[in-house]
């Protein structure tokens, strides 16, 4: 299905899913098992949804475990379910679809927040950290960076975020919340502060992904991300733009490529075997594997598992 057919389909949806609802005056939906019924459209706003509501929330993800959100498509079924919702909570920033059918949601009934609301957000020009002596390859350069959750201090603000929209849909639990809230924020800041003595500790400044995922992380503790594809991992370079990316991989005698989880990147371990780099795993956090899911990972598991990663691949001196 081209772009085009998929967004007049997404559109024909909304439409008709609004006009079923609009006749409500319920203010708000009903509750399952006491719980309010929370969706997300993302993992990281998953995680802290959980961690947030606790025994107050019952949180779907719409996105499957294992699928590329960056590919992922909402059908019919899934639009009914947040027309049932009490608090629907996305990203809109990268995902336009996603925007557009949560401004069909009846607000009187669905506690809508977008978790990057106050939060400045990277252009794909600027997805690349600070190195500008290699060839900006982002086919889409206004395309929005979306994965604002790797740094921890903007993940700290989603989690701001949420920790508001379940207040307003639920009054009555107000410090349970906030006391959850509290307590992550905590966790985050700390994440932060291990964040920094790592990168204060590294000899090497740039580090080599296999897409450009880790601009926000890159910017907030002054480093260079170098990407191989996109914002989208799907985005590839030209010829002559992967030439130009492993000269500068060869240039800055970077000796490790960090892949992500849920694509495959044939474009990266083209270059890996060109440069004759190692290969390191750093997780964007798009969502988990079943494996994953099946060893209790989350949020600060993934992310103390990426800084370990990212640490061999600054060279990080004890």
């Amino acid at each position: 299905m081209s772009s085009r057919v998929r967004n007049i389909f997404v559109l024909f949806l909304i439409a008709l899913f609004s006009l079923t609802g609009c006749g409500t005056s319920n203010p708000s939906a009903s509750k399952s098992n006491g719980k309010l019924k929370v969706y997300v459209s993302l993992y990281p706003l998953e995680d802290f949804a959980k961690k947030i509501g606790g025994e107050y929330v019952q949180v779907t993800n719409l996105v499957p475990p294992g699928v590329e959100p960056h590919d992922f498509e909402l059908t019919a079924k899934d639009i009914a379910k947040l027309h049932e919702a009490n608090v629907f909570i996305y990203q809109g920033a990268g995902f336009e679809n996603i925007k557009k059918v949560s401004e069909s949601l009846n607000k009187g009934k669905t506690v809508v927040i977008d978790a990057a609301t106050g939060i400045p957000l990277l252009k794909g020009t600027e997805a690349h950290g600070h190195d500008h002596d290699h060839a900006e390859h982002d086919h889409h350069h206004d395309s929005v960076d979306p994965h604002i959750w790797l740094d921890p201090q903007y993940a700290k603000k989603e989690a701001q975020n949420i920790r508001d929209a379940f207040i307003k849909a639920d009054q009555k639990h107000r410090a349970e919340y906030e006391k959850n809230y509290q307590e992550l924020a905590k966790k985050l800041d700390q994440l932060d502060q291990e964040y920094r003595e790592i990168t204060k500790l590294a000899k090497q400044k740039k580090f080599v992904t296999s897409h450009a995922a880790f601009g926000y992380l890159a910017k907030r503790y002054e480093l260079t991300q170098i990407p191989i594809t996109g914002i989208s991992p799907t985005q590839e370079p030209s010829p002559q733009e992967l030439k130009e990316i492993i000269e500068t991989i060869q240039h800055h005698q970077v000796k490790y490529i960090l892949f992500e989880t849920l694509v495959t990147g044939k474009v990266a371990e083209t270059v890996q075997r060109e440069v004759k780099a190692e290969s390191l795993t750093l997780n964007p956090l798009e969502g988990l594997t079943r494996e994953e899911i099946a060893q209790k990972a989350d949020y600060f598991s993934v992310m103390r598992k990426n800084k370990e990663n990212l640490a061999k691949a600054l060279e990080v001196q004890p």
